[in-house]
């Protein structure tokens, strides 16, 4: 990489790191009750805070924030993981129906143990989520045998999606306990509700999804160049590609556990942190992409609890206003691209 490369790629690196840390403070800080810096700082490192914003901050912002990152991350990369997979730049968790699949699991799967009077944790439910996540890309990995044509492909997964879409309004419409009407706002996407515990399990489960994606950069890298690139390099088709799936099943089983579907997240932000960096290279793209749906969801979450106060918005909503146009980018160029 030349120097004027590497000088950018620092550059890029420390703008997300700053983006992180300001949106952070911002969604620590404003809310229903506004809770100025100084009394942050206290709450974090003494006890001479009012109790009742120490509440506010520890037991609600902070998790809140806390997951943010993590989850926005963990999307980020199981979309550019996809991208990867399906060497196509709208692919993408959402787009494909996997957390469409996802989510249709962790509703029955809740609906199931709240009318057996029976109590959901948070490991039971990434678990459905990985079950859904799995089987709807499953049905995906089939069409790609019969639909040769990746946009075609992306049709199939969107009717995937709608189809498990439909199956959870249905189980969730028709559910007569109020713990699973609530349901409806988990299925339309929310950080809310975070708790310390569900930060420990996700931040378990993406931190070694993470470095295992980290530790097969080198292999990526020839494989995004062609098949028989990878191969004569040496690199395990088969193995890699089992890999990507599982892993990318895993992340967006995460989210979809704890915050439920989240749009456009996943094929957005990887185009964008291409664009900043001016790569493709695995050994940036995989931490810089997890750096950028953490600054992204961070921005579109504090927009979503403050644009409306006191009413929220779905997460999906603000990162639809923010996604849509990127992707919509995305085809454009790909257009201009095939009529050059």
């Amino acid at each position: 990489m030349s120097k004027k490369k590497t000088i950018r790629c620092i550059v890029a690196f420390w703008i997300l790191i700053i983006g992180i840390f300001i949106f952070f403070l911002l969604n620590v800080a404003i809310g229903s009750v506004r809770i100025d810096i100084s009394q942050i700082v206290k709450s974090l490192f003494s006890n001479s805070t009012d109790p009742t914003v120490s509440t506010i901050i520890w037991n609600i912002r902070l998790p809140r924030s806390v997951a943010v990152i993590i989850l926005g991350g963990a999307l980020a990369l199981s979309g550019y993981l996809l991208q990867t997979f399906f060497r196509n730049p709208i692919a993408g968790p959402f787009v494909l129906g996997i957390s469409s699949g996802a989510k249709m699991c962790v509703a029955l799967t809740m609906v199931f143990l709240m009318s057996n009077s029976l109590k959901s944790n948070s490991l039971t439910l990434v678990v459905s989520a990985f079950v859904g996540s799995l089987i709807s890309l499953g049905f995906v990995l089939l069409l790609t045998k019969r639909i040769k044509s990746m946009s075609m492909l992306v049709v199939c997964g969107v009717m995937i999606g709608y189809i498990c879409s439909a199956i959870t309004e249905l189980v969730v419409t028709f559910a007569s306990d109020a713990d699973i009407v609530n349901l409806h706002n988990w299925s339309r996407g929310s950080f809310s509700g975070i708790t310390w515990s569900n930060v420990e399990i996700m931040t378990v489960m993406v931190f070694v999804s993470f470095i295992v994606v980290l530790f097969l950069s080198k292999p990526l890298d020839a494989y995004i160049i062609g098949d028989s690139h990878a191969s004569s390099m040496g690199v395990n088709i088969k193995a890699l590609r089992v890999g990507i799936v599982i892993l990318s099943s895993i992340l967006s089983a995460c989210i979809v556990a704890f915050a439920g579907p989240i749009s456009f997240v996943g094929i957005a932000v990887p185009h964008l942190i291409r664009k900043l960096f001016n790569t493709n290279r695995p050994i940036i793209m995989i931490p810089a992409s997890f750096l950028g749906g953490s600054v992204f969801c961070l921005f579109c979450d504090l927009l979503a609890r403050n644009i409306l106060s006191p009413t929220e918005l779905n997460i999906s909503t603000v990162t639809a206003v923010f996604g849509a146009p990127v992707v919509i980018i995305i085809l454009l160029d790909k257009k201009k691209k095939t009529m050059d």
